[in-house]
């Protein structure tokens, strides 16, 4: 089964050449970078929205890629029930698009977060954890100024089982340092309701070879499996 999948590019984008590095040289996935102005969805089984700043976060992050016709293309992907996901900004735009709910604000810190998190897996049924375990503990780093996730019911999410990750301990604990950014309900990771779209503030693509990592891991490989799987099942 030959897989092609789109990795858009955003003017201020710094995360789309990790990603493609990620996808080509380490999973081995046949893989393109597109100008988002360029993106047609027709040839491809699954989208990634990197991170980065696009549009230099003017505004605010992830608000005016979110009106960019590589938009309109993933919405035919997302109905269409293909993989789409985003990163850091890729999550900002998500969020901004509808695609997901809820909203990114400033940390709570107000500065620029750039450090190594825990991940809790609360949701191993969507497009991007159905290869990692409930409960699983997972090590990736996060680089924002505005990852705060704010909704206005998380009991609605938690219905709908759309909580997909959220900051924790190394032992799987939700405790208020492990939170880097004062999200809600510490929520890292969110989905649709159909479960094929995820946003993700934390950078998978930057998790996905030891020699980066200072723990020896390689979880964001997990986040590229499960797209796979997903994307096979779908085709069965």
């Amino acid at each position: 089964m030959s897989i092609k999948i789109a990795v858009i590019q955003f003017p201020g984008a710094n995360c789309d050449l990790d990603t493609i590095h990620v996808l080509k040289d380490v999973m081995h996935i046949d893989v393109d970078l597109i100008w988002h102005n360029y993106f047609k969805e027709s040839k491809y089984d699954g989208v990634i929205l990197p991170g980065g700043f696009s549009f230099g976060d003017y505004l605010r992050g992830g608000i005016i890629a979110a009106h960019s016709p590589a938009i309109d293309e993933a919405k035919i992907m997302l109905k269409d029930g293909r993989p789409v996901i985003g990163i850091c900004n890729g999550c900002q735009i998500l969020a901004e698009a509808q695609f997901i709910p809820g909203a990114f604000l400033h940390n709570e810190s107000l500065k620029f977060i750039c450090k190594w998190v825990n991940l809790k897996v609360e949701n191993n049924n969507t497009a991007f954890s159905n290869k990692m375990n409930l409960g699983d503990v997972l090590a990736l780093p996060i680089a924002h100024a505005e990852g705060r996730y704010f909704v206005d019911s998380i009991k609605e999410l938690e219905e709908n089982n759309q909580i997909v990750f959220k900051y924790s301990d190394e032992e799987g604990e939700l405790t208020k340092d492990a939170n880097p950014n004062g999200s809600l309900g510490s929520i890292a990771g969110i989905c649709n309701l159909e479960q094929n779209c995820v946003g993700l503030m934390p950078h998978p693509e930057r998790a996905s070879e030891k020699i980066l990592s200072p723990m020896g891991t390689e979880h964001g490989k997990l986040f590229f499996n499960s797209m796979l799987e997903f994307i096979k099942r779908k085709v069965s």
